[in-house]
């Protein structure tokens, strides 16, 4: 069997990454691990781009037979370089582990055997490359797709083609080695919520990894067996509505990809310090070259780690907060949500559970305009204001007298109070009917907050620089920072099923250090908020 020429791997390259681009939003919003970040289906095409452009660097005229190994290698390279995220990162390495097998014993025909053997390699690579592989993933998916080809081998070993077989019979073989792969890859992907709990808690109806690597597969099939051969459908599945914040977004910010170029690189060497940082650390490479991924609040230092191991190219740092907010945006429907908040944390929960965010500034003042323009970005029809402060209320009702959209102000007094009621949002519900929904849920939410005094109390409570709490608008307690943190939350939890506290910039106490006793059965959520005015924020529900 001739080894198929260069322009013939590009062909079947070209289909798969057409096949993949069609469904490329499709795995965007199917995303949900490991952090909804929407930009699965971007990063497997990314990848997959590289390596067909540098497919079109090889196919030159000038050296029209390049060999093999110089092939493989060459694409195995381009697929570290352009991976971005977790999925890119992972694919590039199925990418890199067949083409280990590929690429050797130099000379030897691409046939069924050593396809099974690439797939084998393929797979470990891709498991190898993650700390802590998780099933019901692309991991699962190449995996399985190994095991099928590796079952069908002794039936393929009966049709060996001799060495002067056309290019269509050996296409032929190609692809119904990749039909076997490609049926017991869809049915691992269908089973993937029985594996992952995450995808069966959020409803999702497969891993958006795992469906582009099935997807990619077949499209390799079409450009094998051409694009006139009728091949079965994948279904198209439909995304999961986030609501839950524990599982919309990872707790760090920034998805940091980069590559590092030097000499005698130890890729896990630098993993412990990297996990310092964040979490999803993906480094992976070779002693020359690593690929790095991190999703961190701090890119820089996440760079500075190889500050002297060699020189930092490629730079890829996606605001993951953002990407959540677009994709709830693009999936929200009929009614979207606009919400007045202060604080870099608070700002993010609000975000990711899909709201445009209006920056109220330390004392919650916006402009009414900046409501205004808020309101009219927002890509729903109509929309639901959450003022979160009483001082805010008058700026919204005015804003949604101006806009032209159909809005509803639920008159919510505190962002900790809006944020618990911020999850029974339903996208699919026009305004009116959320703000009932919202209004319900506010009613059965108790606020309370820790303050530092501004100023000495005229009946002689306090004084400036104490510890000051309010449950609602009224001071319940006063004087030491633990016993008035302490006194103020036991004001508002009795009978609370979720006690939740939002930790501001100037915060006395770290926030796994807090002096809190909550009732038997009652559940503590803690965030960081960023917020200026509160020491904490404070919600029972």
């Amino acid at each position: 069997m001739r080894d198929p020429a260069i322009h013939r791997f590009r062909q079947v390259v070209a289909v798969a990454l057409r096949h993949l681009e069609a469904r490329q939003q499709e795995i965007n919003d199917l995303n949900v691990f490991p952090v909804a970040d929407g930009d699965t289906g971007d990063n497997m095409v990314l990848t997959m781009r590289y390596v067909l452009e540098e497919l079109d660097r090889l196919d030159d005229p000038r050296d029209p037979d390049p060999p093999r190994p110089k092939i493989v290698r060459a694409v195995a390279r381009a697929a570290l370089m352009g991976a971005r995220g977790n999925s890119g990162v992972i694919l590039s390495q199925i990418v890199r582990g067949a083409a280990e097998e590929l690429a050797t014993p130099p000379g030897r025909l691409i046939d069924p055997e050593l396809i099974e053997r690439a797939l084998g390699s393929a797979s470990r690579a891709a498991y190898a490359s993650v700390r802590e592989p998780a099933e019901g993933t692309m991991l699962t998916v190449i995996r399985t797709m190994h095991e099928a080809v590796a079952e069908r081998l002794a039936h393929w070993r009966l049709r060996r083609l001799e060495p002067e077989a056309t290019d269509a019979e050996q296409n032929a073989v190609l692809a119904e080695m990749l039909a076997a792969a490609l049926f017991s890859g869809e049915e691992a992907l269908r089973h993937t919520p029985d594996q992952l709990e995450v995808l069966r808690e959020l409803g999702a109806e497969v891993d958006a990894g795992a469906l582009g690597l099935v997807v990619i597969v077949r499209g390799m099939m079409a450009g094998l067996a051409g694009e006139q051969v009728a091949l079965p459908e994948i279904p198209r599945y439909q995304p999961a509505r986030i609501t839950d914040v524990h599982h919309a977004d990872s707790r760090y910010r920034w998805c940091t990809n980069f590559i590092v170029t030097g000499s005698g690189l130890d890729a896990d060497s630098f993993v412990p310090r990297l996990e310092e940082l964040g979490d999803s650390v993906l480094v992976v490479g070779d002693a020359e070259t690593v690929k790095v991924h991190v999703h961190t609040d701090d890119f820089e230092a996440a760079k500075a780690i190889f500050a002297g191991a060699g020189a930092i190219t490629r730079e890829d740092i996606a605001d993951m907060h953002e990407q959540v907010a677009e994709r709830r945006m693009r999936l929200a429907g009929r009614s979207g949500v606009v919400a007045v908040v202060s604080g870099e944390g608070l700002r993010a929960l609000y975000e990711d559970l899909g709201a445009i965010v209006v920056d109220g500034g330390p004392k919650m003042n916006p402009a009414t305009n900046d409501l205004v323009l808020a309101i009219d970005a927002c890509p729903a029809e109509e929309v639901v204001v959450l003022p979160n402060s009483p001082d805010v209320i008058l700026a919204a009702r005015e804003a949604a007298e101006v806009s032209s959209k159909r809005v509803e102000i639920v008159e919510s007094t505190s962002q900790q109070a809006g944020i618990a009621a911020l999850v029974e949002f339903d996208a699919s519900v026009d305004a009116p009917g959320n703000g009932e929904r919202l209004a319900e849920a506010l009613a059965g939410v108790r606020s309370a907050a820790v303050a530092q005094a501004a100023r000495d109390d005229a009946n002689g409570r306090f004084v400036r620089g104490d510890a000051v709490g309010f449950a609602g608008e009224q001071i319940v307690a006063w004087g030491d920072v633990s016993a008035t943190l302490a006194a103020t939350v036991e004001k508002v939890v009795d009978g609370a099923e979720i006690v939740t506290v939002i930790e501001g910039e100037d915060a006395p106490i770290p926030l796994d250090r807090l002096p809190l006793e909550l009732p038997e059965g009652a559940e503590l959520e803690l965030h960081r908020g960023g917020q200026s005015s509160y020491w904490w924020l404070i919600s029972a529900q």
